[in-house]
């Protein structure tokens, strides 16, 4: 069903009570736990410590399939212990990623959690349990929500989640919650159908998440958009029958704040390419072309949670790509807000275009630093697949730190050249600037040089998100709508507000 704006938050997506369980693993038994995941930490396995849960279990399982101890590292191992109880075992090999382990932690979750129990306990056992219990409670939290969905039988979801082998830090489960429902929210927006998330319902669901979360919002309206002359963001939004297009800001202001951040995000609620239509096998899913805006809320919804001591402004651009009488058309000349014209090459490259004026209105704050999240270019999905996202930055510095963070957290990011020779290819001899080319070649790379052009020198990230979406989930994210970009993004705010590059 959809989420009513009035009651659209993120307690609808909050997994569940986290509580520590110390002494015997033969307590499970009485907290009631029908499901239980075993997570070994130790640097190395040469035999199994006889206190794991179920280890008899296990060994015969392991001498039955031929497999090794250590195979627990790349596999799941899932059997019944004599009480009844599904386990299935894994081992976090500390020489292998944090994707991997966020692989292996939804692999192993998808087994137990098919069920549909109403509690999961998690049996952390080993050297390192303390410093990957976050990282177990993460992928546990992501995968106990259940999405919107308009099936008449609803899956119930998971109801308590209970932890051993450790002691968390309320600070640590707090982080771990925070991030798991920000990414939840991100992805519950983004599987709306386009009849319940066109850009008015989506407005009236952040005005519901703003009073909630005690953000202040301005709209931008088409009406007053025209009167700023935001003709390239405006040049998309009129070919839908509905005037309800906005650029939006919400602005969060934390205690202490010493740093100034704006995010913005690609809103745009369905794409049919416009007049250069998309084939039928293009346009399915694209409902989920906002997901730049939803991540980009999420983002914002965790920064919030967490009380980062920043100022941080989250810029959406809101609209549909639709084909009409007043859609906009090849070879028409636009100016967008900071005066700059532009040609218009394609109407399915609508995306660069609100971004242009959405990114003019968020650097006339002065912010010290812009971030924005699109899925943009068919080329960057080209390039990379679906496994990891693509990557533009201002400075080297930047994206060398990007990158090191989405190794650290599992959302794992290539940064891509942005050389100022590959402007040639969008020289027009109609207006300051093409949209695009026909050819397609590099478009990834041209569309972030055309952004680039909007952000003047204030300090720049783009990222393009070609993993927005991965049949059966990626890393520590069980549905083929990743939410990717929001861990990702926390991360990188906390280090950047630690270390200002």
């Amino acid at each position: 069903m959809p989420l009513a704006p009035a009651s659209f938050s993120a307690t609808q997506v909050t997994l569940a009570t986290l509580a520590p369980l110390k002494g015997s693993w033969d307590t499970w038994m009485s907290q009631e736990v029908s499901h239980l995941l075993v997570v070994l930490t130790d640097p190395a396995l040469p035999t199994l410590p006889a206190r794991v849960p179920g280890a008899t279990t296990l060994k015969t399982i392991l001498q039955r399939s031929g497999e090794e101890l250590a195979s627990l590292a790349r596999q799941p191992q899932q059997g019944l212990l004599p009480s009844g109880m599904l386990t299935s075992w894994i081992w976090l090999d500390p020489g292998r990623t944090v994707f991997e382990h966020h692989q292996l932690l939804s692999k192993a979750l998808a087994g137990l959690l098919g069920e549909y129990p109403k509690t999961l306990g998690v049996a952390l056992q080993g050297a390192h349990a303390q410093r990957i219990a976050g990282r177990a409670a993460y992928v546990c939290w992501l995968h106990g929500v259940r999405l919107p969905s308009h099936k008449k039988k609803q899956q119930p979801p998971l109801q308590r989640l209970l932890l051993g082998g450790c002691v968390l830090p309320d600070q640590g489960v707090e982080a771990a919650r925070s991030v798991a429902h920000a990414n939840t929210l991100a992805r519950a927006l983004t599987v709306l159908p386009p009849n319940q998330l066109t850009p008015g319902q989506y407005r009236q669901q952040l005005r519901a998440l703003a009073r909630q979360q005690s953000w202040s919002l301005t709209e931008w309206n088409e009406e007053r958009l025209g009167r700023l002359g935001a003709g390239a963001f405006l040049a998309v939004a009129q070919g839908s029958a509905t005037r309800d297009a906005a650029i939006v800001r919400l602005r969060y202001r934390g205690v202490r704040a010493h740093r100034q951040v704006a995010v913005v995000g690609k809103g745009i609620c369905f794409d049919s390419g416009g007049h250069n239509l998309k084939p039928a096998r293009y346009m399915y899913n694209m409902h989920e072309d906002m997901n730049g805006s939803a991540v980009a809320l999420g983002l914002l919804w965790a920064v919030t949670r967490l009380r980062l001591p920043l100022q941080l402004d989250c810029w959406l651009a809101l609209a549909q790509n639709h084909i009409g009488p007043r859609a906009y058309r090849q070879n028409e000349v636009v100016q967008a807000l900071d005066g700059t014209s532009i040609e218009i090459v394609h109407t399915d490259a609508e995306g660069r275009l609100v971004l242009a004026d959405a990114l003019s209105l968020a650097v006339r704050d002065k912010p010290q630093l812009v971030m924005d999240f699109a899925t943009l270019t068919g080329s960057m999905h080209t390039a990379l697949g679906s496994r990891h996202s693509g990557l533009f930055a201002s400075h080297p510095s930047l994206a060398q730190e990007a990158v090191a963070v989405g190794a650290m957290v599992g959302e794992r990011v290539v940064a891509f050249p942005m050389s100022a020779d590959y402007d040639e290819a969008l020289e027009s001899k109609v207006a300051d600037v093409k949209q695009c080319t026909l050819e397609g070649e590099a478009d990834h790379i041209l569309a972030a040089r055309f952004l680039s052009r909007f952000v003047g020198e204030t300090p720049w990230l783009h990222m393009d998100l070609s993993a927005a979406r991965h049949e059966g989930g990626l890393g520590a994210v069980g549905t083929d709508v990743t939410g990717f970009g929001v861990n990702w993004g926390v991360h990188f705010l906390d280090n950047w507000l630690k270390n200002p590059l």
